[in-house]
C-alpha cells in the first residue's frame, strides 16, 4: 500500500474529527482528544454522568473507521472469560478450541467498567498493555488497530469497585464529556427528531489506514528541551506536597505520545509547548492520588496539574529546533 503523504494525513484526521462531530455535537475538545488518543495507540477512560454521549463517541469512531466494534457491559457477575474468551472441547476434533471473547475487536467499549469485580477488571490489563490475551497458557494476538474506551459514571457509586492505580495507569488519557451547551442541546433535539445521526455515519478511513496514521504519529518531532519539560512536569506531581502518589514514568510516555498525536491532529509534524500543556490534564490527572487532607478540602487532581503547569518554566523552542527546518 502506498505511503500516506503529510497532506493526506491532515485530510484524514480532519475528516475523522468532522465525521465524529456529526454525532457528538459541541464537544470538539473531547473529540480531538479521543482521536489523538486513538492515533497515539493508547486507550481512553471517560468519567461522566449518564446520557452525555460516552457510548455514542465510541460507536461514532468505530463506524468512521469501518472497524469492528464490541460493547462489554461490566456487571458484578461478569467473569474474566466473558471478556477474553474460553477454550471449549471440540468432540469431532477431540481437542480444545479457543472461542474468542468480545475483547477481540478493533474498538471495544468497556461500559461502566467500575461495576465489575477487580478480578474481571484485571482481565483487561494484559489486553491493554500488550495487545494480547493468554488463555490456558496460549497467547492470542488482538486485532490491529486495538482501542479500548472505558466509561465510569460519576453518580451511583453503590455496588461499584474503584479502579486500582495499576489499571488507571493503562489508560493513555482520561476525560470528561460534560453537559452540552443549550444551543447544542437544541440542535441535538432537532437532529434526532426522526433518526439518530449515528445511523448516517459512513466510514472515512479504513483500519489499515489508521494503523499507518499511528505509525506516522511516532515520527512527529519532539525537541530535547520538550522531553525535559515533560519529565519536569511528571516529577513535579511526585514532589507536590498535596500528592500522595504522583505520575509514573508511564505518565511521561503518555504525555509525550499524546502531545505528538495532538500536534499531528493540528497539522504539524513537530510538538510545541502548548501541545504538552493542552494534553497534560488528560494524560496525568488519573495517575495522581491526592493526600486525604487535600482531597477533603475539595482540591482535585486537575487543580494540582494546573498549579504545576503554572509553576514549571516553559522552554523556549526556537524555529530552528522544529521538525520543519531540521
Amino acid at each position: 500500500m502506498r505511503a500516506m503523504t503529510k497532506l493526506e494525513f491532515s485530510q484524514a484526521t480532519e475528516a475523522l474529527i468532522d465525521n465524529v462531530e456529526t454525532v457528538i455535537i459541541g464537544k470538539t475538545e473531547t473529540v480531538e482528544l479521543a482521536v489523538a488518543t486513538l492515533l497515539a495507540g493508547g486507550h481512553m477512560l471517560i468519567e461522566d454522568v449518564p446520557g452525555v454521549g460516552k457510548t455514542m463517541l465510541a460507536r461514532a469512531l468505530a463506524k468512521s473507521l469501518d472497524c469492528s466494534f464490541k460493547r462489554i457491559q461490566f456487571t458484578p457477575d461478569l467473569l474474566p472469560a466473558d471478556i477474553t474468551g474460553v477454550s471449549v472441547f471440540d468432540r469431532v476434533a477431540e481437542s480444545f478450541k479457543f472461542r474468542p471473547g468480545p475483547i477481540f475487536a478493533n474498538i471495544v467499549l468497556a461500559d461502566e467498567i467500575n461495576r465489575a469485580t477487580p478480578k474481571s477488571q484485571a482481565a483487561l490489563l494484559e489486553c491493554m498493555e500488550e495487545f494480547q490475551v493468554t488463555v490456558d497458557g496460549i497467547t492470542h494476538q488482538l486485532p490491529e488497530p486495538f482501542f479500548v474506551m472505558a466509561t465510569e459514571n460519576l453518580v451511583e457509586y453503590e455496588g461499584t469497585y474503584r479502579l486500582p492505580e495499576a489499571q488507571l495507569d493503562r489508560f493513555l488519557a482520561c476525560v470528561n464529556l460534560g453537559y452540552p451547551r443549550a444551543a447544542d442541546e437544541i440542535k441535538m433535539l432537532g437532529e434526532q427528531a426522526i433518526q439518530h445521526p449515528i445511523e448516517l455515519v459512513e466510514p472515512v478511513l479504513l483500519p489499515d489506514q489508521l494503523v499507518e496514521l499511528q505509525r506516522m504519529v511516532r515520527q512527529v518531532h519532539l525537541d530535547d528541551s520538550l522531553k525535559q519539560y515533560i519529565v519536569q512536569l511528571t516529577r513535579a506531581t511526585r514532589e507536590h506536597p498535596g500528592v500522595e502518589l504522583g505520575a509514573s514514568p508511564r505518565g511521561s510516555i503518555a504525555l509525550m505520545r499524546l502531545s505528538q498525536a495532538l500536534a499531528a491532529v493540528r497539522q504539524r509534524n513537530y510538538v510545541i509547548p502548548d501541545d504538552i500543556k493542552y494534553v497534560a490534564p488528560a494524560a496525568l490527572r488519573h495517575r495522581i492520588v491526592l493526600s486525604s487532607g487535600v482531597a477533603f478540602q475539595g482540591t482535585e487532581a486537575r487543580d494540582v496539574i494546573d498549579e504545576i503547569l503554572a509553576e514549571v518554566a516553559v522552554p523556549a523552542v526556537s524555529k530552528e529546533d522544529s521538525y520543519e527546518t531540521a
